[in-house]
């Protein structure tokens, strides 16, 4: 599940020595209607460009538009409006700017590629070939131009063509999957009988999930939907048991699944050509979509919802992106549009309550997913989804109520079932229940041993108490090796040390958890705190400074303020330090 309690706000632009007046975007992202009233070319653009870094797309446009109604011939203009209409979704008006800019090569990628999906959608084969031509070519751009001129191929009746079109395109390893994966579904589209032994040799490669996890777990689907519909079923489910070893009950999966044992008609999963272009399109965003690169992967999902606006995979995956660039009202929207027929109605549904607490719209985010757990009370995702919330507010009785609810609904709880168990022991842990926290966590870790957020909470739990010391550093440990990369169980270890009296070893782990992640406040917090133990005390009135710029809640932001006023206070006895202060709460892992 994915829990981004972020809040945003429009930047609102005042420049006086511009002679602006900025009229912005609605409250949830709709687009205004009054006109953008600004007088200056300079005044435009600067608003477009903080709208941008503001990731609000519809103001983007609008002030992009006004710039250019004073320079109407400016190419960098024209780009950045072109590339902010496909962002935002607004594929149709994105074109004529298109066409201008259709031999500027710092842009042709995307404008060529418009140019070029346009003439896939209304089924202009010839001239889709036309524009997926382009005079420079990355790694990436000369996967997307070959097999989508391989689509247009098999549009215009030439399959076959196309078949040995996108298998010759030369280029990385990771090519192969995308190659092999569109070979078979323009194989299946044109109705070849070969399409199953292309669809086998994907499936065969599991060097390719490597590449994309997700790419590959679509060719698991396409071929059992490709079996299927031979009458092989029972060939179909084994090939989706296979699929299950990479990604356990994937809603597409566990739905296809149904309708085989239950003799269901089953649709082609790509039944056009235009399907099969989006999903090319799909597959690269999802494989790009890693971290850092959310606009990128916006542009290629605006491409693929161009040829295929119902898809529900392609909405929900637009949904997700804005989720991580910070857009909840945005996220709402593309999720509300996932078709109900979708595998993934029901999780957009419960993203969808995540978003309305997002936005502060708290009683409407419980009811929400009260009404989708009414619906369905043994979906554990609603409970875990609604007990976010709960937890979001501290509301930790109604969290704590919620997830025994869970548990006694959890007939025979399986490995993916350790969830409901550890957010239970957060839950009776922060109500200081110790005696009720600890059986959650234990048994949160007998159906998924070795779980690294598990092993870091008990295990720090246990340190910060006094008991079991050494089962409770080894866990940390655990976890650490587990997960080298994530600051807050790394912070989590050093801490332990800390708590513990044991210096040396709490400066390397603060250390390094700093360098993991250097914009919490809580982590530069606590290495602030190692370096007065330490007698680096001007070292530790920068670290707890730089802390403070870093917008800690109140409840830390006024130790701090306390530690920069007046430092720690001297350790009575042992080896173990007094008890923790506000900032020093449970590891976030």
């Amino acid at each position: 599940m994915r829990l981004f309690w972020i809040n945003w706000t429009s930047a609102i632009i005042l420049s006086a020595c511009l002679g602006t007046a900025v009229v912005v975007a609605g409250e949830n992202g709709e687009k205004a209607d009054a006109p953008v009233e600004i007088g200056t070319l300079a005044g435009a653009f600067l608003a477009a460009r903080t709208a941008e870094t503001d990731n609000d797309v519809e103001s983007a446009i609008r002030y992009y538009s006004r710039a250019l109604s004073f320079d109407p011939e400016n190419q960098a203009l024209q780009q950045n409006l072109m590339l902010a209409m496909i962002a935002g979704g607004r594929f149709d008006d994105a074109l004529p700017l298109a066409k201008k800019l259709k031999t500027v090569a710092d842009v042709e990628r995307y404008s060529r590629l418009a140019l070029g999906v346009a003439s896939l959608k209304t089924r202009e084969y010839r001239a889709a070939e036309n524009w997926l031509k382009l005079a420079e070519e990355s790694d990436l751009d000369r996967l997307i131009t070959g097999i989508l001129t391989g689509w247009a191929r098999t549009g215009a009746g030439k399959a076959g063509e196309a078949i040995d079109h996108v298998k010759a395109l030369d280029g990385p390893i990771w090519y192969d999957l995308f190659k092999g994966f569109h070979v078979a579904l323009i194989a299946d589209v044109a109705g070849r009988p070969d399409a199953g032994k292309f669809y086998q040799a994907v499936i065969d490669d599991r060097a390719a999930i490597n590449a994309s996890p997700d790419t590959w777990m679509h060719a698991v689907e396409a071929y059992a939907v490709w079996l299927a519909r031979q009458g092989r079923s029972d060939e179909a489910l084994a090939i989706l048991d296979t699929g299950d070893e990479v990604s356990p009950d994937r809603p597409a999966v566990v739905a296809l699944r149904k309708k085989i044992r239950s003799a269901a008609r089953i649709q082609p999963y790509v039944a056009s050509v235009q399907q099969g272009a989006a999903e090319l399109l799909l597959n690269l965003g999802m494989a790009l979509n890693r971290g850092g690169g959310e606009a990128f992967v916006r542009l290629y999902l605006q491409y693929a919802r161009a040829l295929d606006p119902k898809n529900g995979m392609i909405l929900f995956e637009l949904g997700s992106v804005s989720e991580q660039m910070g857009k909840a009202d945005r996220a709402i929207e593309y999720y509300r549009q996932v078709p109900a027929d979708s595998p993934l109605r029901r999780l957009s549904e419960l993203q969808l309550g995540l978003n309305l607490a997002d936005l502060d719209r708290y009683e409407e985010a419980v009811d929400h997913l009260k009404s989708a757990l009414g619906s369905n009370p043994d979906d554990m995702r609603a409970y875990l989804a609604l007990g976010g919330v709960y937890s979001s507010k501290e509301d930790y009785g109604s969290a704590a109520e919620l997830y025994d609810s869970a548990a006694a609904r959890l007939k025979l709880a399986r490995g993916e079932d350790w969830n409901i168990f550890y957010q239970r022991g957060i839950a009776y842990e922060r109500l200081k229940q110790w005696e009720k926290a600890e059986p959650n966590f234990k048994r949160a870790l007998e159906l998924y041993p070795d779980q690294p957020q598990v092993l870091n909470y008990l295990g720090y739990s246990w340190v910060d108490m006094g008991i079991n010391l050494e089962e409770g550093l080894d866990m940390i440990r655990k976890a650490v090796d587990l997960r080298p990369q994530d600051g807050y169980i790394v912070d989590s270890l050093g801490w332990a040390y800390y708590r513990l009296g044991r210096m040396d070893e709490a400066l390397v782990e603060m250390e390094r958890a700093v360098n993991l992640r250097p914009d919490d406040p809580t982590i530069n917090d606590h290495l602030g705190d190692v370096y007065w133990r330490i007698g680096r005390r001007l070292e530790a009135t920068y670290q707890w400074s730089h802390a403070k710029d870093l917008n800690p809640d109140p409840a830390l932001l006024e130790q701090i303020e306390k530690k920069l006023k007046s430092g720690l206070p001297p350790v009575e006895g042992g080896d173990a330090l007094a008890e923790p202060t506000a900032s020093q709460g449970q590891p976030k892992g």
